[in-house]
């Protein structure tokens, strides 16, 4: 920094004729003007000015400087004034990252309405189950369904996750329903293959105050919790689904909760970032936008009273 400082007031007095008129253009005293030209001359051991009284002229070397360097200059102060504008202008390109299951059920709308909101912002949404790192996947803000991502992003949560056991109407019509956890070993049930691991999710239950895992025998099991969710409204077994996929189908009366006592809630939505001082005005309206539309939305999770009264 301390060179291209100097190589700005060396093409400052080069212009105007003076180093006087360079040190006001820039803003600092004479004497720290022709000391920066000084140590600019020294560190390329060439003299750049002929320097009398009352006149500053170019010598070779300093006209041939000058030429190269006036170019880039230009290039450079116009790289700084576009990164001073994205500091005060909703514009440019904006990564995100989001798992499929959450980012198409519940905060795919949402981009949608930014998008509308905010033409000049170029989007760029990559739906993905592997946790992104922000620095190595070159992400601005990202969203993960579970527990708080760590390691120098911060997070914030946004809805709870609770694990709804249901079936559709139509299985249970076809083969009651289970009343107790044991009760599900004599019933076609559906399963989640985890990508990060590619093994079957255990099914958890909320027994007194601890959380139990269960591994359930499926009959159906698939690794995208869209395709397990199409399966249950079939009618093709029970399933325990997320709270972001199963809230809507059950209020709507599509889907049956089951062993409401049990439901978990223990993983939620997260949205994360870095720090908010490094970031453009893009990124941190797009991060406001999506807190107010998502943080607490009760269209995706239950509180109790209600999913009692909806069994």
């Amino acid at each position: 920094m301390n060179e291209v400082r100097a190589i700005t007031i060396f093409v400052r007095a080069a212009t105007l004729g003076s180093l006087r008129k360079a040190a006001v253009d820039q803003g600092i005293s004479p004497q720290a003007a022709s000391h920066a030209v000084m140590q600019l001359e020294k560190e390329l051991g060439v003299r750049l000015f002929h320097r009398t009284t009352r006149k500053l002229s170019l010598t070779e070397e300093g006209q041939g400087l000058l030429d190269s360097v006036k170019p880039a200059l230009a290039v450079l102060s116009s790289a700084l004034d576009d990164a001073r504008r994205s500091k005060a202008e909703i514009a440019g390109p904006l990564r995100v990252s989001a798992p499929r299951a959450v980012g198409r059920t519940v905060l795919s709308p949402y981009f949608l309405e930014f998008a509308r909101l905010h033409p000049n912002v170029r989007l760029d949404v990559q739906f993905d189950d592997h946790f992104t790192d922000l620095i190595s996947d070159r992400a601005d803000v990202g969203f993960r369904g579970g527990s708080p991502p760590s390691g120098g992003t911060i997070a914030r949560r946004l809805l709870p996750i609770q694990l709804i056991v249901c079936a559709a109407p139509a299985y249970i019509e076809r083969h009651g329903a289970p009343q107790t956890i044991d009760d599900l070993d004599g019933h076609r049930c559906t399963g989640y293959r985890r990508a990060n691991t590619g093994k079957q999710a255990p099914w958890e239950f909320l027994i007194g105050d601890e959380i139990v895992y269960r591994d359930i025998a499926t009959s159906l099991c698939v690794n995208d919790t869209e395709a397990e969710t199409e399966a249950v409204l079939a009618g093709l077994g029970v399933g325990q689904l997320g709270s972001f996929s199963a809230t809507a189908l059950i209020r709507n009366g599509q889907l049956v909760p089951l062993l409401v006592q049990h439901v978990t809630q223990r993983e939620a939505v997260y949205v994360y970032y870095r720090h908010r001082t490094e970031q453009p005005l893009r990124v941190r309206t797009f991060i406001d936008f999506m807190v107010e539309r998502v943080a607490g939305n009760r269209n995706f999770y239950f509180e109790p009273e209600e999913l009692r009264a909806a069994r």
